[in-house]
């Protein structure tokens, strides 16, 4: 298998947030982007960062991506943009993560690759045991991440008719596809957990 391409989901109205865009919140003197993309970049062959509206105002060097389908439909209209993106360029899978999700995992790529191992077309969400009341149980009852996984690009027109015909929730899809979970310990603190409010924003600073 090709090494993934990495996308950076930055779609969001970051509503809890008052508006705007949470990538460009500094974090220790740096964006939760910049923070984001430091940790993909050297576990994937190229980053793109999926994102709507004027692409000048994240300042950033990344290959912007908008979602091809309209209304903000959630996290599968990035990993959609992402799939046709890897497309144009021969990958044959992509690797997302959240723009919001300072702290996750270094070793994601290689373990979400390593989870994907015998099937014939790896699709592979990250998953954590514990308890969080905006994340998705699975069947195994753990805690999916639906924001970061491995796709193939294979599937993107399968997904494609499944946003036309309003499918939203991520887990609806994978689970139909016989996605996987990759498992990410979580001592201490969910690697997982994301910037929605100002008070998470004061936690994280904690964290670092």
């Amino acid at each position: 298998m090709k090494q993934p391409l990495g996308v950076i989901l930055a779609g969001g109205l970051a509503t809890r947030m008052g508006g705007g865009d949470k990538a460009l919140l500094t974090l220790g003197g740096q964006t939760l982007l910049d923070r984001v993309h430091a940790r993909l970049a050297p576990q994937v062959a190229q980053v793109a960062l999926n994102a709507n509206g004027d692409p000048a105002r994240l300042k950033s060097d990344l290959p912007v991506i908008p979602d091809s389908i309209a209304e903000f439909p959630g996290p599968l209209a990035g990993v959609l943009a992402g799939l046709d993106w890897a497309a144009t360029l021969g990958a044959d899978t992509i690797v997302t993560v959240a723009a919001d999700t300072p702290f996750f995992p270094c070793d994601l790529v290689p373990r979400l690759l390593l989870a994907s191992e015998e099937q014939d077309l790896p699709l592979v969400l990250a998953a954590t045991k514990g308890e969080a009341k905006t994340k998705s149980k699975s069947r195994s009852g753990l805690i999916r991440h639906p924001t970061f996984g491995l796709w193939p690009v294979a599937m993107r027109e399968d997904l494609r008719q499944a946003l036309n015909e309003g499918l939203k929730k991520v887990v609806l899809w994978t689970d139909k596809h016989d996605g996987r979970e990759c498992l990410f310990p979580a001592d201490g603190f969910d690697p997982f957990f994301n910037v929605n409010t100002p008070e998470d924003l004061a936690r994280a600073e904690g964290l670092l």
